[in-house]
């Protein structure tokens, strides 16, 4: 991966930064991401925001020789607090755990409520915590896509402002956990990731079976089967 070609999963957080876009990549590492836009003149400006001394330093080599200090500011800070008020309209926030990723958001989201109307974010574990961030702070999904790449299986989430409570109608719970619009296409991507999780969690089941009893593992062991249950019954309706 470099400046002119990205990873699968950085190409798909790419093509949904809206052309002339200000946007800010926070996690920047290289700053590839940013990079990537501004040589294609896909954007007019760029922050690439790093709060490790290693990659921030690494992220400011690589604009440099790249001759984009004019069009690319690299900054070093905690999340969002690289950007100031109304400077950018678009943040991306990949390569981390959904968790972290919310954490972020919430952290720093006096930052999001005036210039910016897009997130597009690419969590490496647990969506459902973007998802649920998403819909407690009043952003909607408008696309989301499931893809492999070395191994790994990548969920890209794009939000704008909005509501987005009738996206959820159907059943909270299922679609914070699958996606909405995730568990209607059902890729390939999908389905393999929902049938290792349900593997997992019989393993774990199965593990609970000789546990000693307890509130915490009766609790733990409807849970999951809860989990199991909520993937079977994606997988097998066509509707969602």
């Amino acid at each position: 991966m470099n400046t002119d070609k990205l990873s699968k999963r950085l190409e798909t957080v790419a093509k949904y930064i809206p052309r002339n876009a200000r946007f800010a990549d926070i996690g920047s590492d290289h700053a590839y991401l940013p990079c990537y836009m501004v040589k294609r003149n896909d954007v007019h400006f760029a922050i690439a925001g790093e709060v490790v001394e290693g990659p921030y330093q690494s992220a400011v080599k690589q604009v440099k020789q790249e001759g984009l200090t004019s069009k690319i500011s690299v900054r070093k800070g905690n999340g969002l607090e690289v950007i100031e008020p109304n400077e950018v309209d678009c943040v991306t926030i990949a390569g981390m755990g959904g968790t972290l990723i919310a954490t972020i958001l919430e952290n720093g989201k006096n930052k999001l409520k005036d210039s910016v109307q897009r997130l597009i974010l690419q969590p490496n574990v647990s969506a459902s915590s973007i998802r649920e961030w998403l819909l407690k702070n009043a952003w909607t999904l408008v696309a989301e896509e499931i893809l492999e790449e070395d191994g790994k299986i990548y969920e890209v989430l794009v939000a704008e402002k909005g509501d987005s409570y009738s996206l959820y109608e159907s059943n909270k719970v299922r679609t914070l956990l699958f996606g909405p619009f995730l568990m209607k296409e059902k890729n390939a991507a999908f389905v393999k990731k929902w049938t290792l999780e349900k593997k997992n969690w019989q393993r774990i089941l199965t593990q609970l079976d000789s546990a000693p009893e307890s509130e915490e593992n009766t609790q733990k062991r409807k849970e999951l089967q809860e989990k199991i249950r909520l993937v079977d019954e994606v997988m097998n309706n066509e509707d969602y």
